[in-house]
């Protein structure tokens, strides 16, 4: 009998119980000038201009927003390079040789309890935009645009669940930071108005839930509950999160805030602590190297702008023998395939998979609906991709393909081995042409 798939191997535990090394002096540091999200943008900085940790360097322009690009070292800028954002794009990048100083700029001062006190919610869309902060969980959407809805917030949801396989990121984030991650919650409850914040956690780790629950007595002035929620796949989708962490369903192709809720990615709220308190913007991130296709499996803590082959190299490099590597940016299920590794370490890159290449024949449908049972939001991969062969723009749009999340449970559960989520993302691309 066919099942829902909801527990897939995470490949986790070795993982997380790895020290994490501290790799922060990069020679040199590389900053996209534009993304996936932001299409075009400039530097506002020249060739051999000194800058600090947290100055401003340039912009990035996306349809209605923009992203200021901010230095994480102290030193000079040496010119621009293109190198491989975590999209999959190769993108300019404008290039900061590390002086090793790390000078903070002048801007970068703690603000007062007294000061934050006064912020009006203005004053936070203000502060978390000139910050660059943008979602960290993977979305990169800009933080201070959830700011800006008209709708009532009643209830922060932190979201700490982090399902993909293979990411730890997060867990080594709540971990060595709760307390800020928390304080991170109180302002954006301050900035939206909200009297209640949930932060999600999964069941199996009772570590996180006790150095979060911990964290929170220092802020008993505020209504904050820590919610174990479910370890299933993909318990971290903000929908999923919602319900779970709190018992608001949220339609399907609905904003959250609609319903009440706002979620932030736990990384996301300590960025919001970092610019709320501290008046910088992200600097670092946890990321790990894993798979069979590399010598050593390490966990690090880098500066943003990092090669990522700087980090291969300090894992021994890549297994020798007679197999292609196959290169992912994020988690199995819904990382990215990269056609080389000249990747940089962004805001949203928390971690590189390197596999041995294992060619796998695709079998034909044998029409087991393990897709449609497993499909979170009740799809039917299957037709979808019927009438993507035949170029059926109105059959798509009947099946409902955009509302495919992209979780890629239906290719892991197809016994025939079709690369069901990549036909859905095509299908999707093609249906708004």
């Amino acid at each position: 009998m066919i099942e829902k798939t909801r527990h897939i191997p995470d490949g986790k535990k070795e993982r997380k119980n790895q020290p994490v090394s501290h790799y922060l002096e990069a020679e040199y540091l590389y900053f996209p000038t534009t993304d996936l999200r932001c299409p075009a943008g400039e530097s506002c900085v020249i060739d051999g201009q000194y800058v600090k940790v947290g100055e401003l360097i340039g912009t990035r322009h996306g349809g209605f927003f923009d992203q200021p690009i901010h230095s994480t070292v102290s030193g000079y800028v040496v010119g621009f390079e293109k190198k491989v954002h975590s999209s999959g794009q190769t993108v300019d990048c404008l290039i900061v040789k590390n002086d090793k100083k790390y000078v903070l700029h002048e801007s970068c001062v703690s603000r007062t309890d007294e000061e934050i006190a006064a912020l009006t919610k203005e004053d936070y869309i203000q502060i978390i935009k000139d910050s660059g902060l943008s979602g960290l969980g993977g979305s990169g959407f800009p933080t201070y645009v959830k700011l800006e809805t008209k709708n009532k917030i009643d209830v922060i949801v932190a979201n700490g669940v982090e399902c993909e396989p293979h990411l730890i990121s997060d867990y080594k984030l709540i971990l060595e930071r709760a307390h800020r991650i928390i304080e991170g919650l109180t302002y954006a409850m301050r900035a939206q108005g909200a009297k209640r914040g949930v932060v999600a956690v999964k069941k199996k780790y009772p570590e996180l839930y006790e150095v979060l629950e911990n964290a929170r007595h220092s802020f008993m002035d505020f209504d904050i509950e820590i919610k174990r929620v479910g370890n299933h796949y993909p318990q971290g989708w903000e929908i999923e999160t919602i319900k779970a962490a709190t018992g608001i369903e949220v339609p399907v192709g609905k904003m959250p805030s609609e319903y009440g809720v706002c979620v932030f990615n736990v990384a996301t709220l300590y960025g919001f602590y970092r610019a709320v308190k501290r008046r910088m913007p992200i600097t670092e991130r946890f990321v790990t190297i894993s798979g069979n296709g590399i010598k050593t499996e390490r966990n690090f803590s880098v500066r943003i702008g990092t090669p990522v082959r700087d980090l291969i190299e300090m894992c021994g490099g890549y297994t020798e023998n007679d197999k292609n590597k196959v290169v992912i940016c994020g988690g199995p299920m819904m990382g990215t395939n990269l056609q080389n590794d000249d990747l940089i370490v962004t805001k949203t890159v928390t971690s590189l998979i390197v596999l041995d290449e294992e060619p796998i024949k695709t079998e034909p449908c044998i029409h087991c609906a393990s897709c449609v049972y497993s499909c979170p939001v009740d799809l039917q991969p299957v037709q979808i991709m019927n009438a993507y062969k035949e170029r059926d723009k109105d059959a798509l749009a009947v099946l409902n393909v955009n509302k495919c999340i992209e979780c890629g449970l239906c290719s892991f559960t197809c016994p025939s081995k079709i690369h069901l989520t990549e036909t859905m993302r095509q299908a999707k691309r093609f249906i708004r042409k």
